[in-house]
C-alpha cells in the first residue's frame, strides 16, 4: 500500500478553480505577468468548450457539412444526386482526433510549463481567504471561480429515468442514431439536429416556446425553413408529454395547442438550458453570494467577497466561450494592473453554427426600439450578391438597427460563413470604426462580405443621391471645362 501523503500547505497570488476557457486564460495570464498561481481542475483540462462544447460540435457539424454537399452538387452541375455513406465510427474518430490535437494546449503538461501548480482535486473553500483540494490547503491574495455550467434536464415527468443525451455524452456515440428526438430549440439543440440529420438520422425537435427566442424574427423564420426543407420535423410551442423506454428506444407524446401527436425515436437529446456549477464549493463560507443563475458579480466580475472574481458561465451571464476569454481579461487587468475594468456586452457577438450561420452582434431590432423609439433598419439580401448567386447560396440577408441619428446598435447576418463576416460590426458598434468607413472600404470583388459594404452604403444613399447632392452636381458641371 502506497503512504498517505501528509497535508501541504500552499500560499499563492492567484488560485483558480476551473481548467476552462475562462480558468485557462485567466491563470495563463497572470503566470506570464509573474503571479504565483495555482490552479484546480478536477476534470478533464480544457473543459466543456473542448471536451463537450464547441470543439466536439463543430467537428461534427463539419462532418456533416461535407455529407450534405453530395446531395445539393447536382444544383452546380456536379455528380448524381445520391445519398452518401457514412461511416459514423469514423465520423466519432473525427471528433475525438480533433479534440486530441488540440488537447496539449489546454494540458497540465503546458500550464505546468508555465509554472503553474496544478491539482486534480475538488476544490472546496472553507473561509474567505482559505480551501482544500485534496491534501492541499491554499490561501491566496485573490481567487477566481471559473467552474462553468451543465446541461439542465426539464421537469418532464419520466424524461430523467431516460438518462437522455446531453452535450456530454452526445459525442460518445458511435452508433448513429436512426431517430434523434431533441428537446429544446436554442443553438445547441438546433445545431445538433441540423448535423444528425445530414448524417442520416431521422430527427424531430420539440421546443416548449419558439425556436432561437433571443435572435431576429427574420433570421428565425428563414432558420424555421431550412430545417423543415431537410426534413426535420419540428414542433414549437408544444410540449413532451409521458416520454418512456420502448421498444424502439423512447415513445412519447407531443402536445400542441390543436394537436397531439405520438411520436417513438432511438435517441433522445436534452438541449433545453444550462445550470452554473455552483454546489459543493463551500462558496457560504467563502461568503460568497450566489442563485439559481450563477455567483452574483459586479460589473468587475467581483464577488460579494472581494477577493474572488467568478468569470465564464458560472458568473451568470452570456454562455459563450468568447465571453470566457473576455471575462478572464477583465480579470487580469483588474487583480493584475489595479485598472477599474468592467464588463461591456454591447457589442456581445453570437453565432448559431447553423447552415447558413446564424450571427448577430449588438441589439435586436426589438431591444433598439425599446431603448430608443424610432429607429432606422437596413437590410440587404444575399440573393443581391454576386458570390451567393455563383455557389447558389442566395438565401440570407444582412439586418442592421441603427438609431434615428445612424448610430449603429445591433447587425444579424444570415448566411454561409456569417460568423467570419459579423466581426467588423462589432467595430463599427463599439466605435472603432466607423459606417462610412465600412462604406467606402475596397472590399474584394465577388465575395459574400460584400453585403457589409452593401449595407453601409444603403444608409448613405438617400443622403448622397438626394436633392442638395444633385444639385451641387449640376453646378459643378457648369463651371468645370
Amino acid at each position: 500500500m502506497h503512504a498517505k501523503l501528509p497535508p501541504e500547505s500552499l500560499s499563492c497570488d492567484v488560485c483558480v478553480i476551473g481548467g476552462g476557457s475562462a480558468g485557462l486564460s485567466a491563470a495563463a495570464g497572470a503566470a506570464q505577468l509573474g503571479a504565483k498561481v495555482v490552479l484546480i481542475e478536477r476534470g478533464a483540462m480544457g473543459g466543456d468548450c473542448l471536451n463537450t462544447g464547441c470543439v466536439p460540435s463543430k467537428s461534427l457539424i463539419a462532418a456533416a457539412h461535407a455529407a450534405h454537399v453530395f446531395t445539393c452538387a447536382m444544383a452546380l452541375g456536379v455528380g448524381d444526386a445520391i445519398a452518401p455513406k457514412i461511416d459514423f465510427e469514423a465520423v466519432h474518430h473525427h471528433i475525438h482526433g480533433v479534440i486530441g490535437a488540440i488537447a496539449p494546449h489546454d494540458s497540465v503538461e503546458r500550464f505546468e510549463g508555465m509554472g503553474i501548480k496544478v491539482i486534480k482535486e475538488m476544490a472546496r473553500f472553507t473561509s474567505p481567504t482559505e480551501l482544500v483540494a485534496g491534501r492541499h490547503r491554499i490561501t491566496a491574495r485573490r481567487f477566481v471561480v471559473a467552474t462553468g455550467s451543465r446541461a439542465v434536464v426539464p421537469p418532464v415527468p419520466g424524461l430523467r429515468e431516460l438518462d437522455p443525451l446531453t452535450n456530454e455524452t452526445i459525442f460518445d456515440l458511435i452508433e448513429r442514431p436512426d431517430h434523434l428526438l431533441v428537446v429544446g430549440g436554442g443553438p445547441i439543440g438546433l445545431e445538433m439536429a441540423q448535423a444528425f440529420r445530414r448524417l442520416g438520422s431521422e430527427v424531430t425537435i420539440v421546443d416548449v416556446a419558439g425556436i432561437l427566442p433571443r435572435d431576429e424574427p427574420e433570421a428565425v423564420e428563414l432558420i424555421r425553413g431550412v430545417l423543415r426543407d431537410e426534413g426535420i420535423v419540428l414542433h414549437e410551442q408544444a410540449k413532451l408529454i409521458d416520454p418512456k423506454r420502448s421498444e424502439a428506444g423512447v415513445s412519447a407524446t407531443i402536445e400542441t395547442a390543436m394537436n397531439r401527436y405520438e411520436i417513438t425515436a432511438s435517441h433522445v437529446l436534452v438541449a433545453a438550458g444550462r445550470k452554473a456549477n455552483v454546489e459543493d464549493m463551500g462558496l457560504e463560507l467563502a461568503g460568497v453570494k450566489f442563485g439559481p443563475k450563477g455567483i452574483e458579480v459586479d460589473g468587475r466580475l467581483r464577488t460579494s467577497n472581494s477577493r474572488v472574481f467568478a468569470l465564464g458561465d458560472v458568473a451568470g451571464g452570456p454562455q459563450f466561450t468568447h465571453i470566457a476569454g473576455y471575462h478572464a481579461g477583465i480579470f487580469i487587468r483588474n487583480a493584475m494592473f489595479g485598472l477599474p475594468a468592467k464588463v461591456d456586452y454591447s457589442a456581445l457577438p453570437w453565432v448559431t453554427y447553423l447552415d447558413p450561420e446564424v450571427a448577430h452582434v449588438g441589439l435586436t431590432e426589438a431591444e433598439v426600439r425599446k431603448a430608443h423609439g424610432e429607429v432606422t433598419v437596413i437590410v440587404e439580401h444575399m440573393d443581391d450578391n454576386d458570390r451567393a448567386q455563383a455557389e447558389r447560396r442566395t438565401e440570407g440577408f444582412i439586418k442592421l438597427i441603427l438609431t434615428k441619428r445612424g448610430k449603429v446598435l445591433g447587425a444579424t447576418m444570415v448566411a454561409p460563413h456569417a460568423g467570419e463576416m459579423i466581426s467588423v460590426w462589432g467595430l463599427v458598434i463599439s466605435g472603432k470604426v466607423k459606417l462610412a468607413d465600412v462604406a467606402s472600404m475596397i472590399a474584394p470583388y465577388p465575395t459574400l462580405a460584400e453585403i457589409s459594404k452593401r449595407a453601409a452604403s444603403a444608409y448613405f444613399k438617400p443622403k448622397l443621391f438626394g436633392r442638395l447632392p444633385k444639385t451641387w452636381v449640376g453646378l459643378v458641371q457648369r463651371v468645370l471645362p
